[in-house]
C-alpha cells in the first residue's frame, strides 16, 4: 500500500488524481475504484492508502483506496 494525498477530486466527472509524497507523477483514480473500496466519496486534500494497479491502456491507477485518520 502506498499513502498520497488527495490533488482533487470531481464527483460529476467521476474521477480525479492522488498526489504521492515522492512527488512522482499523479495517481489516476476513478469513481468506480473508490465504491468498490466501500467509499461514497474522497475530498481534496484528504489522506489515503491505495494500490497502484495498470488500467487498460497500462497507466497506473489507483485501487483499494482508504481514508487515513490523522
Amino acid at each position: 500500500m502506498l499513502n498520497g494525498t488527495v490533488k482533487w477530486f470531481n464527483n460529476k466527472r467521476g474521477y480525479g488524481f492522488i498526489k504521492t509524497p515522492s512527488n512522482e507523477k499523479d495517481i489516476f483514480v476513478h469513481i468506480t475504484a473508490i465504491q468498490k473500496s466501500g467509499l461514497d466519496y474522497i475530498t481534496e486534500g484528504q489522506e489515503v492508502a491505495f494500490e497502484i494497479f495498470p488500467d487498460k491502456a497500462g497507466r497506473p491507477e489507483a485501487h483499494n483506496i482508504s481514508v487515513l485518520q490523522n
